[in-house]
């Protein structure tokens, strides 16, 4: 910022304009058309704010003063003000479902379905035939029986909305048997015991941190018992002297013992993914078909879809989920109905296509040799710019969101290093603006893992570089 060199500041402010002035000067007058009179007077008023702020310090000149030069700040202002807070931007952390960026993108078919569909009334909970009150997540429950194998299914907003639904439903005031390593705490401070607590039910941890057997189990159910919990361990494994009861093996006791049993898999899968190079999560229909009574999962992580919980089970346990007081505050808007039936609609024409439609799938599995290509791609965009290095090089990518825990992910990144900006300058200009990139910063070194973004992202991540540089 300039400082004064012809005049006091405090005779500098003394010329600054009024509001009411600068409101009427046709050099607004644009403005006021493009956007309106309220947002340009509140831009005025900040920008005049600004200029006091800078006057006190001794930091404006006769010409910031000027309503040529508060035309000019307005008008940036106004720009800035006009961006979107959700707005679209270009994920190259190499973690595939990153919280941070919305999880799992929606797959483009299913973005123009909702497009269109929003724009109308939509049969939510009516029955066109009687026109009479009907099932409101009866279009995606239909579909999630068919996908799963289950006797019936029920949606909610997200899956920590699942899972204490399930547990004020089933297991209010009786106590749930949870492997001790099994009590996790996710992000955002998720954490089963306190979500049992809320939910009403009682911890009764078995086993041990490290390793639990069916034994623990069996010898910890008692006339209190009303529910045998497994969760996904989102985040992180537990390797070495280790032991965990499988799912089956949990619903052999649960049938010998006539106590309910909840699979809590967190991300949910419905297509095999250990079969194409991705181990490490359970598949939905096995816990279905191995006798849970319950199996929750997210519908924006490993699915695909729109942020939602999704419950299936038995008729009986599903339809107790349904008749909780919880349930209507934890079901979700039709934006979620809508956007989760066009996503399960894909999954019926098999494997092979949800991985080539949805994103997160396509992402996830995409081998490192195929990511050559579009990294030699942002190389040969990037090549020529001035105060800047670039190099293709070998790339651990993850998964995110609790899904595929600790599983590094062969993948590319370009990594771009510049003698303009240290790497967290570069990466802050990196994120601004109306389409901001998100990189990889380690080891003072910016890096884009091409994995997360796509072939039509290469031209405005070279054009977003080559404009920082100049």
């Amino acid at each position: 910022m300039g400082s004064s060199t012809d005049r006091h500041p405090g005779e500098i402010l003394r010329q600054l304009p009024q509001v009411d002035r600068l409101l009427v000067d046709p050099l607004f007058a644009p403005l006021i058309d493009e956007h309106s009179r309220a947002e340009v007077l509140e831009q005025i008023r900040m920008v005049l704010d600004d200029l006091r702020a800078r006057g006190a310090k001794g930091q404006i000149t006769s010409d910031d003063v000027e309503p040529s030069a508060i035309e000019k700040m307005v008008r940036v202002g106004l720009t800035l003000a006009a961006i979107p807070y959700y707005r679209p931007v270009i994920n190259a952390t190499g973690v595939v479902l990153h919280t941070g960026l919305g999880r799992s993108p929606i797959a483009p078919e299913v973005a123009d379905q909702l497009g269109e569909r929003v724009r109308h009334p939509l049969r939510v909970e009516i029955e066109p035939e009687t026109g009479q009150r009907g099932g409101r997540d009866e279009g995606c429950a239909a579909l999630l029986r068919e996908l799963t194998g289950a006797e019936a299914a029920t949606v909610v907003n997200n899956n920590a909305g699942a899972t204490l639904l399930l547990l004020s439903a089933l297991a209010k005031d009786k106590k749930v048997l949870l492997s001790r390593g099994e009590m996790v705490e996710i992000g955002g401070s998720f954490r089963i015991p306190d979500i049992m607590e809320l939910g009403g039910a009682k911890l009764a941890g078995v086993g041990t941190t490290n390793r639990t057997h069916a034994a623990d189990y069996e010898n910890a159910v008692d006339d209190d018992v009303a529910m045998i919990l497994k969760v996904h361990t989102s985040n992180y494994r537990v390797i070495g002297f280790t032991e965990e009861v499988d799912i089956d093996t949990l619903c052999e006791i649960g049938r010998r013992t006539q106590r309910a049993v909840v699979h809590d898999l967190g991300s949910g899968c419905l297509v095999d993914l250990a079969a194409r190079g991705r181990p490490g999560e359970s598949l939905v229909r096995d816990s279905v078909a191995a006798g849970c009574d319950l199996v929750c999962f997210s519908g924006d992580k490993l699915l695909g879809g729109p942020q939602s919980g999704i419950i299936v089970g038995t008729k009986k346990a599903v339809d107790k989920c349904r008749k909780h007081p919880l349930y209507r505050a934890l079901r979700p808007c039709r934006l979620t109905y809508v956007a989760l039936e066009a996503t399960l609609r894909i999954y019926r024409a098999g494997p092979d296509a949800a991985i080539a439609r949805i994103p997160a799938l396509g992402r996830l599995l995409a081998t490192a040799e195929s990511l050559e290509p579009r990294a030699e791609a942002l190389a040969a965009a990037l090549h020529g710019i001035k105060g800047l290095a670039t190099q293709i090089e070998p790339h651990g990518a993850l998964a995110g969101s609790g899904s595929l825990p600790t599983r590094e992910i062969e993948s590319r990144a370009v990594r771009l290093t510049s003698d303009r900006h240290s790497a967290t300058e570069f990466a802050a200009l990196l994120r601004r603006g109306a389409r901001p990139i998100f990189p990889i910063v380690r080891d003072d070194v910016v890096r884009l893992d091409v994995r997360t973004f796509d072939d039509e992202d290469v031209p405005v991540i070279a054009a977003k570089v080559r404009e920082i540089f100049g």
